[in-house]
């Protein structure tokens, strides 16, 4: 896939990332507000606690998801293959996506999946689009001295 589709995939991935982790701080903090509104308890829990729970929840989820775009903007800035650290980040956020986006069909709707269904696609498509493979430029010569084919493996 060349650099013309892979690099705005990455951007739209990453800015749908960083709307996504504003949208989960707010879904948390409008969640723990009423459960400590209403001083709500689930089996005897502190609301207290359950509405610091809530909080946390919400800045873990969104630090993460965070995280996730800005890996993935960073790859779209570098027109690069993210690192180790970096594809291990995206590839656990997809599964995350993936996962979340069965439960939501049932709980939430066809919409939310559709949602969750989008954003792992781009996430997916631009851990495909990147691959591991560094692309040769134009002008470049391989470690031998002559130019590389594209898709040749390399001399033993």
């Amino acid at each position: 896939m060349s650099a013309v589709v892979r690099r705005p995939v990455a951007f739209v991935a990453a800015i749908v990332l960083f709307v996504e982790a504003a949208g989960m701080v707010l879904v948390n903090g409008i969640l723990a507000t009423v459960v400590d509104n209403q001083e709500m308890s689930l089996a005897g829990l502190d609301p207290a606690a359950m509405s610091a729970g809530a909080w946390a929840m919400g800045g873990v989820a969104g630090l993460y998801l965070l995280l996730c775009g800005l890996v993935l903007l960073l790859t779209g800035i570098r027109d690069r293959a993210p690192g180790r650290v970096g594809r291990f980040t995206l590839i656990s956020c997809a599964v995350v996506h993936g996962v979340l986006g069965a439960l939501t069909v049932g709980l939430v709707g066809w919409a939310a999946f559709a949602f969750m269904m989008v954003v792992l696609g781009l996430i997916v498509l631009t851990l495909v689009a990147y691959g591991t493979v560094r692309e040769k430029r134009d002008g470049e010569a391989d470690g031998n001295g002559g130019d590389a084919e594209e898709g040749a493996p390399a001399p033993a």
